[in-house]
């Protein structure tokens, strides 16, 4: 850059959360926050992260206030850190955040939180970087943040490169391109009391499963990727809960167990079943978090709705569309 970043230079930015179908649970690279294997996502329209990026002189340090409450700024510095270097400035940053739906709680607020500040401080740094460098930048602040750049479907390539250059995600398809429905379910408000990063990290430590784990994944992804392109949502639907219940053994396996369910969550579970059952097809997957979230036609949206609303414990239900790529809002 040939011009300095003058002081006040600001940008604001919106990303939307995603939920994997195949999902990534363990870290290939710690420092360069890389997974150890691959995963696939749906972007949602309903749950979305704002961010402000205000480069200042005069601070000793980066800021991260999230919905106005100061905030530890560790991993927030680690992708703005990446963003001085490349702009050639050693000017820190205040970052002004908030999420329209529960923080930490199994919802990927990571995911959206960090593409949206990946946006917003490149775009008040004026870099001008491609989506893969979007992604890659996003990915150090959160590994599933690489895939809510994107909007739809996203696939996040786990990578080899010693430098990390080839992990990143990519667009499969548009929501537009097929167009599904996930109706979120909130069994649990607060925040969890065990992050995924350290979950990672006790799975491959302790589960007898881990290997299978990361054996199984280019499997799953290669089937996960013919579903998307045959638009067969059942076969899409059948792996994404197989999976997810993968995944969940792997963490009742760890030393000591992460059990993130709490007893909406089963019985949401048992719900989505027994709707399947009676001729609706549904699908659930869940996160590291008790919160449940169910695919389907979004013509069986109020159907499913219906189901839940009658189980105990659930909170708050909110359907959403397939949602876009990360954006500027100025």
């Amino acid at each position: 850059m040939s011009q300095t970043l003058e002081a006040g230079a600001t940008a604001r930015a919106r990303a939307h959360s995603n939920i994997a179908l195949v999902k990534y649970w363990g870290k290939n690279d710690v420092v360069l926050n890389t997974p150890a294997v691959g995963s696939i996502s749906v972007t949602l329209d309903a749950l979305f992260t704002d961010t402000r990026v205000t480069f200042r002189s005069g601070l000793a340090a980066d800021e991260f206030w999230l919905s106005g409450c100061r905030q530890e700024a560790t991993k927030v510095a680690r992708v703005l850190d990446l963003v001085r270097q490349a702009r050639g400035t050693h000017l820190f940053a205040v970052v002004e955040s908030a999420n329209n739906f529960p923080t930490g709680a199994g919802l990927a607020s990571s995911a959206s939180g960090f593409a949206a500040l990946a946006v917003a401080a490149s775009g008040a740094a004026g870099l001008t970087l491609t989506d893969r460098q979007l992604s890659i930048l996003a990915r150090h602040g959160s590994g599933s943040a690489a895939r809510s750049i994107f909007g739809g479907y996203a696939q996040m390539h786990a990578g080899s490169a010693a430098d990390g250059s080839d992990s990143y995600a990519v667009q499969l398809l548009s929501g537009a391109d097929w167009p599904l429905a996930v109706v979120v379910v909130i069994t649990e408000l607060g925040a969890k009391t065990i992050t995924s990063t350290v979950g990672m990290g006790a799975s491959a430590a302790s589960s007898p499963f881990y290997p299978a784990w990361l054996a199984t994944a280019p499997g799953d992804l290669a089937d996960m990727r013919a579903a998307i392109a045959a638009r067969d949502f059942v076969r899409l639907g059948e792996l994404t809960e197989y999976n997810c219940l993968k995944l969940h053994a792997l963490m009742l396996t760890t030393r000591p167990a992460l059990i993130y369910w709490n007893a909406a969550t089963v019985a949401a579970m048992h719900a989505v079943r027994d709707l399947r059952a009676s001729g609706v097809p549904a699908y659930f997957t869940i996160d590291a978090g008790p919160q449940l979230k169910v695919l389907c036609l979004p013509g069986d949206v109020p159907f499913v709705q219906e189901a839940l609303s009658n189980v105990a414990g659930v909170h708050e239900i909110r359907p959403s569309a397939l949602g876009p790529s990360a954006f500027r809002l100025d």
